[in-house]
């Protein structure tokens, strides 16, 4: 723990401290001073792509529902995985604690970064294509930052297996996603105990059986999300969408109290602009997943005509996470007057708004909502494992099947006791990750840029990206 603890600090800790008028302090943790110009650059070299190319990423999504090899997956079908784990427990645990810790204002941090995010989601998603390679356990592709970080370190004929840093990737990844096991499981049980007085123990029972029949299938967890995540989604969207019309007369203040924290001139704000600013970006981070390695290891699995596509594919899947759930989720907060808020936090203070704008039907709906949300997660980041661990072990059953195995006795674990230490976990695996994701996406930007103006130049001729 000690160590983890130390590592968490080099990561999110304020490694460089800008004195602010008003006393306040802008601490700039390691993650954000790689992740925020990393951003400000991929959105300049792709063009500004988040906004110059958003119809074309709807009429990707619209066609990209085909595949060539019967096995593979679509490339909406990966996209589906990855928005699995962003549409999840990052839209309402992750987007509680930032509100929680850093104020309205975190919500603002949270969008700038899912903005400049949405270019570093394209270059990954789409060295993902270009680096991914067939896949004998389950069929079709695999791929993800492990492998083109292999194909950065490894010459091309060499009969090295590994690199170094590959390998640190891919451990990392497997860091990260047992914490956010324990996470989702913590968050269901607490969620069930509220709203039905179900005992911990039973809910957690439940899910972990239901979670090991899927998991544990070879072609279940797909097939699962592709009901599973748009049903969900859909829901949650037009519920919050229902309270956000409900409540529009208060929208104006609400905006203003954002842009108002976000800039730190409501000074009460858990120690200012500081606070708010980090706790907007980590869990903007920890909510959209840009940058750090996770949504490639879907982004590779694709079957699709162009690697540029499936970058346009995941660069939407950024906006739809934080511009359009997230910012769901947080109006619900903060359109619940303050009063009844002001104190809580975590789980209680979400159930706390649906108990304000929908009653007891408010709370017993959350719990539903977040255990489909939880359960999506935990079979998408599972099937981000499968490319890691075939990486650092082989292609082999075995290690396959332990790590479900690990993550189900985490799942299991997490549902019976809150720990502090299992958010550092996921938290430093993530930030881990997106060191060594980061250490490739610079140097081998301009292949996916490449691939973006080879794409460009097909719409041009009206050829919509088939294969070369």
């Amino acid at each position: 723990m000690a160590i983890f603890k130390a590592v968490y600090n080099i990561l999110w800790g304020d490694l460089v401290r800008i004195p602010l008028p008003g006393g306040s302090v802008l601490g700039l943790s390691l993650l954000v001073m790689i992740l925020i110009p990393a951003g400000l650059y991929f959105t300049i070299r792709t063009r500004v792509l988040p906004f110059r190319l958003f119809p074309e990423m709807i009429k990707v999504t619209l066609e990209s529902h085909q595949k060539d090899e019967k096995e593979s997956i679509s490339g909406l079908q990966a996209l589906i995985v990855s928005t699995a784990c962003r549409v999840g427990m990052g839209n309402l645990v992750g987007v509680v604690a930032a509100i929680s810790a850093g104020g309205a204002g975190a919500v603002f941090w949270m969008w700038v970064i899912a903005l400049l995010g949405s270019s570093t989601a394209f270059i990954e998603a789409t060295l993902a294509q270009l680096y991914k390679e067939k896949d004998p356990l389950y069929g079709g592709y695999r791929g993800g930052p492990a492998y083109y970080l292999h194909h950065l370190f490894v010459r091309e004929g060499s009969r090295r297996k590994h690199s170094v840093v590959a390998c640190l990737f891919a451990l990392s990844g497997l860091i990260c996603w047992c914490g956010i096991s324990q996470v989702t499981s913590n968050s269901i049980s607490a969620a069930f105990k509220n709203a039905f007085q179900i005992p911990p123990l039973w809910s957690t029972t439940v899910l972990v059986a239901l979670a090991a029949v899927v998991v544990l299938r070879k072609k279940a967890t797909v097939k699962v999300l592709d009901i599973v995540v748009p049903v969900m989604a859909a829901c949650y969207f037009f519920l919050t969408l229902f309270i956000i019309v409900k409540n529009a007369a208060l929208l104006p203040s609400v905006f203003q109290r954002i842009f108002a924290e976000a800039f730190g001139l409501r000074q009460a704000v858990s120690g200012g602009i500081g606070a708010v600013i980090m706790n907007g970006a980590k869990r903007g981070l920890f909510s959209n997943e840009a940058g750090s390695g996770s949504a490639p290891c879907a982004a590779a699995a694709a079957d699709i005509s162009h690697p540029a596509k499936e970058g346009l594919l995941q660069s939407l899947g950024v906006f739809i996470d934080t511009i359009v759930i997230c910012s769901c989720s947080a109006m619900v907060m903060l359109l619940t007057p303050e009063s009844l808020t002001h104190g809580l936090e975590g789980m209680d203070l979400l159930q706390t708004a649906m108990r304000y704008h929908l009653g007891t039907f408010g709370v017993i709906l959350i719990a539903v909502i977040l255990w489909l949300f939880s359960f999506s997660t935990f079979l998408g980041i599972l099937f981000y494992a499968r490319s890691n661990i075939a990486y650092l072990f082989g292609d082999h059953w075995l290690p396959q099947t332990l790590y479900k195995v690990l993550a189900l006795a985490m799942l299991f674990v997490g549902g019976l006791a809150a720990y502090q230490f299992v958010w550092d976990l996921g938290d430093v695996g993530i930030g881990l990750m997106t060191i060594f994701n980061m250490i490739a996406l610079i140097p081998l930007a301009p292949k996916a840029l490449q691939s973006l103006q080879d794409y460009e130049n097909q719409l041009e001729k009206n050829l919509r990206g088939r294969k070369k």
